[in-house]
């Protein structure tokens, strides 16, 4: 049996519609938690502050941080966040596979 990388697994699961979507999902969602996180530390915010100040609650942060919501966060929160960062959101559609 000849072995098989993960990123070859993956792309060959890619070509399936439904898992490419959810994949593109949770891809989206890692993305948000590592920059959020990445955010917080480098303005040495606890969860905890950053939620006071982006007016929400710390296990809200926690849960965006973690990625283990199975929703992407909304565009109201992400805007409280990135107002709170002193931030923008900056959304871009880039030319990917076609499906």
């Amino acid at each position: 049996m000849t072995p098989i990388t993960l990123k070859k697994a993956i792309s060959e699961e890619l070509k399936d519609k439904e898992f490419a979507i959810l994949y593109e999902k949770e891809r989206i969602i890692n993305s948000i938690a590592c920059t959020v996180v990445e955010l917080r530390q480098r303005h040495g915010l606890t969860q905890s502050e950053l939620a006071q100040k982006a007016h929400t609650t710390q296990p809200v942060i926690a849960r965006l941080e973690r990625g283990s919501d199975f929703r992407i966060p909304s565009l109201e929160l992400l805007g409280r966040i990135a107002y709170a960062l002193g931030k923008e959101i900056v959304i871009d559609f880039k030319t990917g596979q076609q499906h």
